[in-house]
């Protein structure tokens, strides 16, 4: 029987709900109630209310009335990676899952009760905008895939010889 990968649903968690918290706080303490409304938090950073009815980077954009097919396709991504964290031995893998399934779940969230994606985040360097409005969901997103894909990349674990009575030489 598998183990309960406790660091990875702990994460998951932290980012769901530091995800829905961000995202109340930008459209009721912080003021932005309308879409479009914009503030300047530093030269570089804006917070910008941004109704997004598709996916990631505004990729396949539907309308409300088909919200459904986007939570169906993020709900099936989300259970195959929680299904994926279950089977995961090493930790910094189910961190990185957990942050992935938390991100997923937020813009679950967000479709189911409003039908599209809360996004306020707009990086900026002058008019040059090299990503679109995000979400912390998305950052988690993102950051998760990229720590999966680094560590398949860079990392490799030592082979291990099941046979307990061989012993290896370099003969």
């Amino acid at each position: 029987m598998a183990r309960v990968p406790v660091i990875g649903l702990a994460s998951a968690a932290v980012f769901f709900v530091l995800d829905q918290l961000v995202k109340r706080l930008v459209v009721g303490p912080w003021g932005l109630t309308e879409e479009g409304m914009e503030r300047e938090v530093t030269s570089f950073f804006l917070l910008r209310n941004v109704h997004n009815h598709g996916v990631s980077l505004g990729f396949l954009q539907m309308g409300p009335d088909k919200a459904w097919v986007l939570i169906a396709l993020t709900g099936a991504i989300a259970v195959a990676v929680v299904v994926w964290m279950w089977r995961e031995t090493a930790r910094a893998d189910q961190v990185a899952l957990g942050m992935i399934a938390g991100g997923a779940l937020g813009n679950i969230l967000d479709r189911v009760r409003l039908g599209y994606v809360q996004d306020y985040a707009n990086l900026h360097f002058g008019t040059w905008e090299p990503f679109l409005n995000f979400n912390l969901a998305d950052a988690a997103i993102t950051i998760g895939v990229l720590v999966l894909l680094a560590r398949a990349l860079l990392t490799r674990e030592k082979p291990r010889d099941t046979r307990a009575d061989v012993e290896i030489s370099d003969a």
